[in-house]
């Protein structure tokens, strides 16, 4: 049968055109379930997070608890995220600590030994920083973590001999780093430590005493010379024997005090005692 070209041509268009509508209709249909499923994702999560585990189906409860806590501890790619800080880091050397006993008095004082003094102190100067939020090193004698040691400072705690030398051996006596890259920085420490001790112990400084052996501590050479170092006699084991075995916490209070008004950049002259 043949046709005639016009009603040929117009069963072509309305074959076009059918096509075009249900090419839409299906797109409009895809759309309309896109948008049911999100609909639906978002409800699920609400309902979720707005319902107690106990009041959902068990098998139900343990898949959305499952997927929720994968969602928290799977990483984002590309999302930054958060890096752990470590609180600033003081070091504290308790003198002749692991390695010998120190100056050693007599009978008649008991037979008190240097390193107990030191470490005692050194001991009560750590927990009191760390209450301060510091993150403080307790460093023997010869540690090998003195080894290109970083930190804010290192303070090293020692006592004088328990010799009876004159009436003047009494009082304590501090001594910066020389070997540091910031001379000025070591010696704003020594002073912190110096205003704060005396103030805290009633001790006085006892500045005929400081020596070279001081000054050039070796754990001073050991340490990165960018760390701020002082070394600090507490007292004569002797005329100042009573306050360095009877009262350890206000050796404690003194030191940390220096230490804290470096690392907070305070004034020296004012005096602040915990």
């Amino acid at each position: 049968m043949v046709m005639d070209k016009e009603s040929g041509s117009s069963a072509e268009t309305a074959k076009q055109t059918s096509a075009v509508n249900l090419k839409g209709n299906s797109g409009g249909m895809f759309r309309q379930l896109e948008i049911v499923v999100v609909v639906a994702f978002v409800i699920a999560t609400l309902f979720t997070g707005w319902t107690e585990p106990g009041l959902l189906p068990g098998s139900l409860s343990e898949k959305l608890t499952s997927a929720l806590t994968f969602q928290k501890l799977t990483p984002v790619p590309g999302a930054p995220t958060t890096t752990p800080r470590t609180a600033p880091r003081i070091g504290i050397v308790a003198g002749h600590s692991g390695n010998d006993s120190g100056a050693v008095c007599s009978d008649a004082l008991g037979g008190t030994r240097e390193v107990d003094i030191n470490l005692n102190v050194a001991s009560l100067v750590r927990e009191k920083l760390i209450a301060q939020g510091y993150d403080v090193d307790l460093l023997a004698e010869f540690d090998p973590r003195l080894s290109d040691y970083k930190a804010l400072a290192l303070v090293s705690i020692h006592a004088d001999s328990c010799e009876y030398v004159n009436d003047q051996a009494t009082g304590f006596k501090v001594a910066a780093a020389i070997s540091t890259k910031y001379p000025e920085q070591a010696q704003r420490l020594t002073s912190c430590l110096r205003n704060r001790y005396e103030a805290a112990t009633g001790l006085p400084f006892h500045s005929g005493s400081v020596t070279g052996d001081m000054s050039n501590y070796h754990a001073f050479n050991e340490i990165d010379a960018f760390t701020p170092a002082a070394i600090i006699e507490t007292g004569f084991m002797n005329l100042d024997h009573q306050i360095l075995t009877e009262n350890p916490d206000a050796l404690a209070n003194g030191i940390t005090s220096g230490i804290l008004c470096f690392v907070r950049n305070e004034s020296i002259d004012a005096t602040q005692v915990p």
